[in-house]
């Protein structure tokens, strides 16, 4: 649910009214329960995506790093980014270890995506491609719903932690 809150926004006088920072600690609250290798890993990169988060809530602290240069917003942005390719590269190995292919396919076509949407502002802004910046966030707000719905998806399945009740076993 966390990652709703961050890929949601509420705009009012410059602020948003789902604020990413609530978005990850409720992100963190999630991920200290998955039982995955990578979680320590996950834990660590979800408080720096949090801590920058807090940051970039303030108004100014975007506005400034667009006005000085728009690859800087994107660099301010790369925790974020890697939490959630290391998420789905990490539940991607726990579906296969479980032996559920489907979902590990899919979980594998997230974090594809969400690296080449993490790539591609280098690109656009280095190459000068400025046109295909709004494409670029479109992009990436797609392939972090992509990731969210696949969350809420295999949520209920026990390589993703899910509790089952000795009732449903």
């Amino acid at each position: 649910m966390g990652l709703v809150i961050v890929l949601l926004t509420a705009p009012v006088h410059g602020y948003d009214l789902l604020p990413d920072p609530l978005g990850w600690l409720l992100a963190l609250t999630g991920l200290r329960a998955l039982p995955c290798p990578q979680r320590g890993t996950l834990l660590g990169l979800g408080w720096l995506a949090f801590a920058v988060s807090c940051a970039l809530w303030i108004p100014s602290v975007p506005a400034h790093l667009d006005d000085v240069d728009p690859s800087l917003t994107w660099a301010a942005n790369l925790p974020q980014l890697v939490t959630t390719i290391v998420l789905a590269h990490a539940l991607a190995q726990q579906a296969l270890a479980a032996e559920d292919l489907g979902a590990r396919r899919w979980l594998l076509t997230a974090r594809t995506l969400l690296v080449v949407v993490t790539v591609l502002p280098a690109v656009v802004f280095g190459g000068g491609l400025d046109g295909l910046v709004g494409a670029t966030y479109v992009a990436a707000s797609l392939a972090l719903l992509l990731l969210v719905w696949l969350l809420f998806a295999y949520a209920s399945r026990a390589w993703a932690g899910a509790q089952v009740s000795p009732v449903h076993r």
